[in-house]
């Protein structure tokens, strides 16, 4: 994230008040009659935040993310936007020396704001998505406290919600330039107060005379990416009544390990800078040889180097100093021939996109980096390389992309507009987007200098599902047009703004290193003319995904389906009203409609069928007993249904697709539908689905063709490789065993291997396990792993019920470090059933204990039987010790597979009431819902940080673990 030398974060301290109930002026508040702390009708505020965040921490309303307590919250369009107008208020000290500058920061605030500070006004222009610095040099008091208080008003036009409720409400929202989704949708109920508040960064800064702005940071590359240049424009503003004669500095160093810095680079320039101007300059530019590149995940390392600006005035020293982290890379894109889709390229290597969605983390806006850090990690640890900012919410924040740059996630980040609230519904939306033209456009200039220098954004888009107005995307079409380094060779059409000037730096563009598109089902997405070609947003058959006739478009950008999070995530969110599960009503024709409670209702369940389409996959496996019945076997379609989906699409990588993003990855609150985890940070199986079948090297079965298929998306060819296909039934035994050998992979290919024959054979069961392992014959050791639970064509998983009650005998082998508060714990988790077939696995890699990605098949003894349900949880945990390494055993006398097994920490608390979470939330899971063959081993990581004073202690769930299993409890 870029950062300012001398900039202090005003994010504590803060109080908060409704303007109809404060009877003192801005100018007596920072003077005369400042709050004297969170004393009536003042509150603790949280700063950067909403209103309603405000509101919801000091109880004032009820938590509208519960339940249905959002209906108890007054909605603006009732109240009045006075309701929703509050001051907030706060203190800070400034110390200035002679010749420095302060200037007083606002991020984002939405939508207008009055300023006072030390009883001066300063009226804030209107706009959510623009930024504010006011030189306060001269009204500061720089030996003492100063007082600022901030009038914040809603948006112009906050919108009615319909009683039909609907995408966007009434649509008046998207005549302001703000957030689109808060009149809710039919994944989100409405914001109340529409994200009213000051909800991004507040600092000071100071500065010497000459005051750095908005460095532009471009890596451009010749001799086939062996050498780099950076090239660097910044704008310098000389705030004193007399000519500065700077010196202007880059110094760029690498960080490659154990925190020692390596300067690579350090330029500097001399320059005059005259009195009261602003002026550009560009440095020339820095030649790298054999730069570290930044790649996406599952591509190669995110290097990044950190790039520090600093100008030394004559007379004073140093007078500012900027930083950022950078990657060298270069996103190249086009429409490709053979797809339709578009493509993209980082580095000259193709890329196939397998990403999500994105709304926003909160829909309260209360952001910050330990979420972002957590939001970011959980889509890389899902082996995702892109994210869709959706033009109905937020430009994200540069804490978001700097974790997109660490993990290496590419972002399509939208402008704020979108057909259901601009151009379209029933009455027609705004045909002409938001009301103020110039205000869109300037912020949306603000928001690229704020976002361009991170090596993670991808490209720009002018709205969802509609374009912006002609003059918008024409604007938008010219300020970012590319330099030509940056036009792909292999583009068909010419590149926007041809007819323009061309400048001989490419880091003087606003931006010139990405393309815009005008919008998300433009130019090589979905049908590329903007038809509604995206979708669908439903429960699907697995096997279609893999159909000729599923998606005919060679890149969707939108497609959605299930996400029902377990049972604890229902309990911690809803009253004992909301724990009932659906009622299913049977059709004439043999299909399933689920019927939701109310409160599920409320929080946009999607069900598990699609009467005429798609029998209710929730049956398949049995009528559901109760809440915990229903969200497991939810789970259990979850992980097919997601891992089928991207396996479908990568399937046809490069012959009929370019890419695929989910809608949905999570929600903004606690909604029932397309998220692989939910609010509370907890993963659902559809994660692990996606996990698994978007492995850059990964073997997968065709589910229309029963071939058994190895994507090969890296650079590198894989040689001398092997695919081990197994067939395990119900009684644990193996009839159906296959090894290919000697296999050669091409880079960027799907090969077919073979056909999995078991459905043809005699007598196949009618349902089964099938285990996959694609390994290097070298060394045994296994590169992709994936296990599939199957039925015969036209049958279903209802053998799986009575499969429940057989007792499988685990060895759980565990050792832990901690670092503070934050945890580690490796695991061996070991399926120590014994079968003859077992014993003859040709997959014996030879890794050492704490290896995170390769598997192992051991011979292990059955230990007794023993039975435990949660609340007797302590009778399976053993406590032996071996070397510092903790034994755990789960006995059971029968032979056969480890069924869907899910492992959570929880606090130590043994004594709870019904519905209270005792789960630590988030936990990095390595792998979760997992299966085991008999006598197989999978390493299992888990990372996590404990609330302070509590002892974590980790469960085991499954398939054949109903009660739970405590497998390790820290003493």
């Amino acid at each position: 994230m870029a950062e300012q030398h001398r900039k202090t974060t005003l994010d504590s301290g803060w109080v908060a008040a409704r303007s109809t109930e404060v009877k003192f002026t801005g100018t007596q508040l920072t003077t005369t009659h400042p709050p004297t702390g969170p004393t009536s009708p003042w509150m603790e505020a949280l700063v950067p935040a909403t209103v309603l965040a405000t509101l919801v921490k000091n109880k004032v309303v009820p938590d509208p993310f519960y339940g249905l307590q959002n209906e108890h919250i007054v909605d603006i369009a009732d109240s009045g936007r006075d309701y929703y107008t509050f001051w907030f208020f706060t203190t800070f000290n400034c110390k200035l020396s002679s010749n420095e500058h302060c200037d007083l920061n606002f991020r984002g605030i939405n939508y207008s704001a009055d300023v006072y500070l030390n009883g001066h006004e300063i009226i804030l222009p209107k706009g959510m998505f623009r930024r504010h610095s006011i030189d306060v040099t001269d009204i500061v008091h720089a030996d003492g406290t100063n007082l600022l208080a901030v009038l914040v008003h809603p948006p112009d036009h906050p919108g009615r919600i319909p009683p039909t409720g609907g995408q966007g409400g009434d649509h008046e929202i998207g005549k302001d330039v703000a957030t689109q989704y808060v009149e809710g949708w039919d994944w989100m109920a409405p914001i109340r107060d529409r994200n009213t508040g000051i909800w991004d960064e507040v600092s000071i800064s100071v500065t010497g005379p000459v005051k750095i702005i908005d460095p532009h940071l471009v890596s451009t590359f010749s001799d086939d990416y062996k050498k780099a240049y950076l090239h660097t424009t910044i704008e310098l503003q000389n705030k004193s009544s007399r000519t500065a004669e700077c010196s202007l500095s880059v110094q760029v160093t690498l960080e490659p390990e154990d925190s020692i810095f390596l300067v690579e680079h350090l330029q500097t320039q001399n320059l005059s800078v005259p009195a009261n101007s602003r002026v550009q300059y560009t440095f020339p530019e820095l030649i790298f040889s054999k730069p570290n590149l930044w790649w996406p995940n599952g591509m190669g390392k995110q290097s990044l180097y950190n790039v520090v600006i600093s100008i030394d005035v004559k007379g004073f020293g140093e007078s500012d100093s900027w930083s950022h982290h950078f990657g060298f890379r270069k996103i190249e894109s086009h429409i490709d021939n053979a797809t339709g889709g578009r493509l993209f390229k980082v580095n000259g290597e193709p890329i196939f996109i397998r990403g999500g969605n994105w709304i926003l983390s909160d829909g309260l806006l209360r952001f910050s980096k330990k979420r972002y850090s957590t939001d970011i990690k959980f889509h890389a640890d899902m082996n995702f390389n892109m994210i869709r900012c959706w033009g109905g919410g937020l430009a994200e924040r540069p804490e978001f992309y700097h974790y997109c740059d660490y993990y290496g996630l590419l972002v399509w980040q939208e402008f704020w507009i979108t057909g259901d609230v601009d151009g379209r519904g029933d009455p027609v939306s705004n045909p002409d987007g938001p009301l103020d033209h110039d205000l869109f456009l300037f912020c949306a200039r603000d928001t690229v200098k704020l976002l361009r220098n991170h090596p993670s954004l991808a490209l720009w888009v002018g709205g969802n599902e509609q374009i912006p107005p002609a003059d918008i995307n024409a604007a938008l079409k010219y300020d970012l047009r590319l330099h030509p380094h940056f036009e792909s060779k292999d583009e068909n059409s010419k590149p926007v703004g041809d007819v323009s000037p061309t400048l001989s730096d490419p880091s003087q563009y606003l931006d010139g290193t990405r393309i815009y598109i005008q919008g998300s089902m433009w130019d090589g997405f979905a049908d590329g003319m903007g038809n509604f070609t995206d979708g669908p947003y439903e429960i699907q058959n697995p096997e279609d995904f893999f159909k000729d006739d599923y998606y005919k478009y060679g890149f969707n950008p939108e497609v959605g389906s299930v996400g029902m999070p377990v049972a604890a995530t229902i309990r911690a969110t809803m009253p004992s009203e909301g724990w009932q599960i659906p009622l299913f009503k049977k059709h004439p024709n043999g299909y399933v409609e689920e019927v939701p409670n109310a409160i599920w209702e409320y929080h946009k369940y999607i069900p598990y069928s699609k009467p005429t389409k798609v029998h209710d996959q929730i049956q398949l496996y049995g009528d559901a007993k109760d809440l915990d019945d229903f969200c497991l076997k939810a789970q259990l379609v979850n992980y097919i249904q997601y891992r089928a989906l991207l396996e479908g699409w990568t399937s046809r990588m490069w012959s009929k697709y370019t890419g695929v993003l989910i809608w949905k990855t999570q929600n903004p609150w606690t909604g029932l539908r397309g998220q692989f985890y939910d609010h509370l940070l907890d993963q659902t199986a559809g994660f692990y689905g996606c996990r698994c079948a978007a492995e850059p090297i990964h073997v997968q079965l065709n589910l229309a063709t029963y071939l058994i298929e190895v994507v090969n998306t890296t650079s590198e060819e894989l040689s001398n490789v092997a695919i081990e296909t197994s067939v395990w039934d119900l009684e644990g035994k193996r009839p159906y065993y296959s090894l290919n050998e000697n296999l050669s992979l091409l880079p960027k290919k799907v090969a077919p291997i073979v056909e999995m024959k078991y459905p043809k054979s005699k007598d196949p069961k009618p349902v089964y396990f099938l285990l996959l392992k694609l390994y290097n014959m070298s060394d045994k050791r296994v590169i992709s792993r994936n296990f599939y639970w199957l039925h015969l064509s036209g049958g279903d998983y209802k053998l799986l019920e009575p499969y429940r009650e057989k007792k499988i005998p685990l060895k759980i082998t565990s050792k832990v470090s901690i670092q503070e508060s934050i945890y580690n714990i490796q695991m061996h988790v070991t399926n120590s059933s014994e079968s003859p077939e077992s014993r003859s696995s040709t997959v014996r890699p030879s890794d050492g204990f704490y290896g995170t990605q390769s598997l192992q098949t051991l011979d292990s003894g059955v230990g007794k039987e023993h039975q435990t349900d949660f609340k007797g949880i302590e009778g399976c945990f053993s406590g032996k010790s071996d070397g510092g390494l903790k034994v755990t055993e789960i006995n059971g006398s029968d032979v056969g597979v480890a069924f869907f097994l899910q492992i959570s920490v929880h606090t130590s608390k043994k004594d709870y009431k019904e519905g209270e979470d005792t789960r630590i939330l988030p936990v990095h899971y390595s792998d979760n819902y997992f299966s085991l063959v008999p006598g197989e081993t999978m390493p299992i990581n888990i990372s996590f940080e404990s609330p302070q004073g509590v002892s974590p202690r980790v469960i085991l769930h499954g398939w054949n673990y109903k009660g739970g299993e405590l497998i390790y409890e820290v003493v």
